[in-house]
């Protein structure tokens, strides 16, 4: 197959799992010899860039823009990108996080990346019919990428998206940059723990993890990566549930790896996700995991030995057995849990668009 010509457009670089899978999905197309460039409209960067990998910040989206955002900004903004894009001359544009400018833009190969399930984002009637119609204006007639078959299947059933073409397409993965970066030193805990990673947001649902872990009765501590908004209220219930000492508030790490592969096992309980890749690189870390059965992606990624290890989304109960039977004894992780996922099964998709 030919070479194709790449460019990803997202809004900055700060330290989320979206981010970070653009930047792997689009240094991975490079080291297969497509040309690619990834576009910035903030210089934010929290994560590391890969080695040789083109960036270029717009710096488009300021303090400026933000002070008179409205549609006549919006659209500047996409003659910024537009011209940047008839320099470069790709044959995919791949817009992520920054579709609200990005649908200015009319370009052939031009497909919006959906990473996360709308239709799980909200409880509230109003809020959630707002959101519906607001994705049906940006993508109604458009191509459309979907990270997973559960937020393809949720774009078109519960949205009620028409786009003009849809498919679900996977991050794509390597095993070895994983393993590389789970060697590296760092002050990980020593002896038996199990782990959450994930920002510290109500979608990440800490409480439901908090009492489940303590319903579970195991006496292995728990750590908790991240950081975010929600952090003095998973303080406090720390305490409100007397788990001082049990569970342990790590941070944020750059790097979470080292940390991945010397847990007992990995713990997932948000109320929405898009493919959760925490829940890849963990397994590929050969790192088992439990996780409630979210919209969308657990029940994607929890196959085979692991299934059991799907819990309902508001069964606490199941959810601290779930921990309870993981922590006494843990899943061997083998390749076929996480093949599907992998850069030679994926890669391949995106250089077909």
């Amino acid at each position: 197959m030919p070479a194709k010509r790449f460019v990803f457009v997202i809004k900055d670089l700060y330290g989320g799992g979206a981010e970070r899978s653009l930047l792997y999905t689009a240094d991975a197309l490079r080291r297969r010899g497509n040309p690619v460039r990834v576009i910035l409209l903030r210089d934010f960067v929290e994560h590391e860039i890969p080695e040789g990998l083109d960036i270029q910040n717009l710096a488009i989206h300021n303090r400026l823009t933000r002070a008179f955002n409205n549609m006549l900004i919006e659209k500047w903004q996409a003659k910024r990108i537009a011209k940047e894009l008839e320099a470069f001359a790709p044959d995919v544009v791949l817009s992520c996080s920054a579709d609200k400018i990005t649908r200015h833009i009319r370009h052939p190969g031009l497909y919006f990346w959906i990473k996360s399930d709308i239709s799980a984002k909200f409880t509230d009637p109003e809020k959630r019919a707002k959101a519906f119609a607001k994705a049906k204006h940006f993508y109604d007639g458009r191509r459309v990428i979907a990270v997973s078959q559960g937020v393809k299947d949720n774009l078109l059933e519960v949205v009620g998206l028409e786009p003009a073409s849809i498919q679900a397409i996977y991050n794509p993965y390597e095993r070895a940059p994983f393993l590389e970066l789970a060697r590296k030193p760092l002050d990980v805990p020593g002896g038996d723990y199990l782990l959450h990673v994930g920002s510290f947001e109500p979608r990440k649902r800490h409480d439901r993890l908090l009492r489940a872990y303590r319903e579970s009765g195991v006496t292995t501590p728990l750590v908790l990566l991240g950081k975010g908004e929600s952090a003095p209220r998973i303080r406090a219930m720390i305490e409100e549930l007397e788990l001082q000492g049990r569970v342990i508030l790590g941070g944020y790490q750059t790097n979470p790896y080292p940390f991945i592969a010397g847990a007992k096992a990995l713990i997932l309980t948000s109320d929405a996700e898009g493919l959760p890749r925490v829940l890849i690189e963990s397994l590929m870390l050969e790192t088992p995991v439990v996780s409630v059965d979210c919209p969308s992606g657990p029940r994607e990624i929890l196959t085979g030995s692991l299934a059991d290890f799907l819990v309902p989304l508001e069964d606490e109960a199941a959810l601290a057995n779930a921990i309870n039977r993981m922590d006494a004894h843990p899943v061997r992780v083998e390749e076929a849990h996480y093949r599907l996922f992998l850069k030679e099964t994926v890669l391949p998709q995106f250089e077909a668009l």
